[in-house]
């Protein structure tokens, strides 16, 4: 059985009083799949929440590669009942209102996590319901814009290492687009936990992977990583077969028996067969919005063991723009809306 470890007390002063919420707010939707271009700010009813769920007054809000495939008809765009339709899933921002009196994370705590859209309205708005289970204290070391590239992007990477790959010392791990914004946490994850991380990237990102934790760094312009690289335990693959066989290749560097992860949705339906015939384990990953996993994250953020790095900012209005920027496939780290004022 597995126990969940009890988050620590917070030791931040008492909340100041936080205003009632307005009844509508501002926020980008898209009415139907398509180009960045259908994204567009409007004003929209502020949610209400139920039950053990918060409402947070979103200050910025992350923004993630199955943000933009869900805008462009793929992701999750599936289980999207109703339009015109709210994006995002990571926020950092202040509780407006707790599920009861005595709940830890009362009204004014700073928070950050995961929302659980698309069933419901996501966090590109200035408010957002959440599940209190999917969020945790703000680290507070972190700026809110910070705070905000952290959640989807680390839990996933923390699942892909920890969780699955069972990252240890001595361990041989390859990352394959380890300067993104999974990629750069689990980098350091890996490193953090004593694996031998070895990461695809482009000579631009070369020495900031290094200082991530990367023992070796394959620049993927001009190096097969296959000739390179063999025998590896885990690929951990945050690319598929979308971009120059990149799965299929990965197969051809793991020792017997290794495991291959494959990340991105829809990248590559055949790669279970192919890994069996390959005679390596392999495995699909997708992120749990976990806050006690998302508390223990913060807390290596703010003792500087992880960091996160935010590439570009945005206003909330501009979120059209932040995705055009991010389907260029060049970010470094993370790319973050501002929403509100801090």
């Amino acid at each position: 059985m597995r126990f969940r470890p009890l988050r620590s007390p917070s030791t931040e002063s008492p909340p100041a009083p936080v205003p009632t919420p307005p009844e509508a707010m501002r926020a980008v939707v898209f009415d139907a799949p398509g180009a960045p271009g259908v994204l567009h700010e409007t004003s929209i009813p502020v949610p209400a929440p139920i039950m053990s769920e918060l409402l947070v007054r979103v200050v910025a809000a992350g923004v993630n590669p199955i943000d933009a495939k869900t805008r462009g008809g793929k992701g999750v765009s599936g289980a999207i009942t109703d339009f015109p339709a709210v994006l995002g899933f990571d926020f950092s921002g202040i509780v407006v209102r707790s599920p009861y009196e005595s709940h830890p994370l009362q009204p004014g705590s700073a928070v950050f996590g995961m929302a659980p859209f698309p069933r419901s309205g996501g966090t590109y708005a200035e408010y957002a319901v959440v599940p209190s289970q999917s969020v945790a204290r703000k680290p507070a070391s972190l700026s809110h814009v910070e705070a905000a590239g952290v959640p989807l992007a680390a839990l996933t990477a923390w699942g892909l290492v920890v969780e699955t790959a069972h990252a240890h010392e001595g361990q041989r791990m390859l990352i394959h687009a380890g300067s993104g914004g999974v990629g750069h946490f689990a980098v350091q994850l890996a490193a953090y936990f004593g694996a031998h991380v070895t990461a695809t990237g482009s000579a631009a990102n070369a020495s900031w992977l290094r200082e991530l934790g990367a023992s070796v760094v394959i620049d993927h312009t001009t190096t097969r990583f296959e000739d390179v690289v063999a025998e590896v335990d885990v690929v951990i693959d945050l690319v598929g077969n979308v971009h120059d066989d990149t799965g299929s290749r990965s197969l051809t560097v793991l020792r017997p028996g290794g495991l291959y992860v494959l990340v991105p949705t829809g990248s590559w339906p055949g790669y279970a067969d192919a890994a069996g015939a390959a005679g390596v384990r392999s495995t699909q990953y997708r992120v749990i919005p976990d806050g006690d996993v998302l508390a223990t994250v913060g807390r290596l953020l703010d003792s500087g063991a992880v960091q996160v790095y935010v590439d570009k900012v945005f206003d909330l209005k501009d979120a059209a723009a932040a995705h055009a920027e991010l389907e260029k496939g060049h970010t470094r780290g993370k790319v973050v809306l501002r929403v509100s004022d801090d």
